[in-house]
């Protein structure tokens, strides 16, 4: 099936509440936590600069980004107004926090409106990321600073042998979940192609054994696609599922995602 996200706003609204649920779940995980205070932390960004987070979700980075000291004031878009709905309520308490439905290829802001537009895991998603990428150089002020931090998600693996039949739900939920897998990995000759000049370019690791709560969320997700599919049966599906959850209880679960963070200005 193609990625939910690439057309979320049109998603059955069970499947748009679950993948909700996944992104306040990755969002609480201390260790994604930290990946995106290190990128965060690199921006230079003048005092009361004014954010733009484009394919915010649920707003937890529109809500990180709104208690930072230098930021007076920032805005989430979404094109999926179940998604800016429950961000608007988790974002409740935050007079400087805005969230509204918008398309990232055509944003409706004026030419230099911001000093910082974040991209956090929504390229990867887009049929045309170049496209997003050329309006949030618009939107830019001159001195403005992107920030991009998305999944290298041909990295994603919970294999610990060869032939794995877990890693073939794993293979399964990044092929239907993620419309451009090989984005990370071109990414900084696009960029330089629209005009950004890369400031900072980093990897991050990302894993989970003991307590694998994301990990699973992928787990199941590639399961279900694949009886969904007919690929293989609802039993061997549930089996998927039932040997990733005996695998955390041995201590033998083990999962990992590279993830890149690229900071990027119009000028040098």
């Amino acid at each position: 099936m193609p990625d939910p996200y690439a057309s979320i706003a049109q998603a059955d609204e069970a499947l748009q509440a679950r993948l909700a649920d996944v992104l306040e779940l990755r969002a609480a995980d201390p260790q994604q936590r930290a990946m995106i205070d290190a990128y965060l932390s690199e921006l230079e960004l003048p005092d009361d600069a004014i954010a733009l987070e484009v394919g915010c979700g649920t707003g937890a980075v529109t809500r990180i980004l709104a208690t930072m000291r230098c930021i007076e004031k920032v805005v989430g878009i979404d094109p999926s107004s179940l998604f800016i709905e429950r961000a608007r309520a988790l974002g409740g308490g935050l007079s400087q926090l805005s969230f509204e439905i918008g398309d990232a290829r055509t944003l409706a802001f004026a030419d230099a409106s911001f000093d910082l537009v974040v991209f956090h895991t929504t390229l990867c998603h887009l049929p045309d990321p170049e496209q997003a990428l050329r309006e949030a150089h618009r939107v830019l002020r001159a001195t403005g600073r992107l920030a991009i931090f998305d999944g290298d998600y041909l990295t994603t693996t919970v294999a610990i042998h060869r032939f794995d039949p877990l890693q073939r739900a794993v293979d399964a939920m990044v092929a239907n979940f993620v419309h451009n897998p090989w984005l990370t990995r071109r990414l900084a000759k696009t960029l330089q192609s629209i005009g950004f000049v890369i400031r900072s370019y980093r990897s991050h690791g990302y894993t989970q054994t003991t307590d694998p709560t994301y990990m699973l969320t992928i787990v199941d997700r590639g399961a279900e696609t694949l009886v969904a599919a007919g690929t293989i049966g609802s039993e061997e599906g549930e089996a998927l599922k039932a040997e990733a959850r005996r695998r955390v209880k041995a201590g033998e679960f083990f999962g990992h995602i590279s993830f890149l963070s690229i900071i990027a200005s119009k000028q040098s």
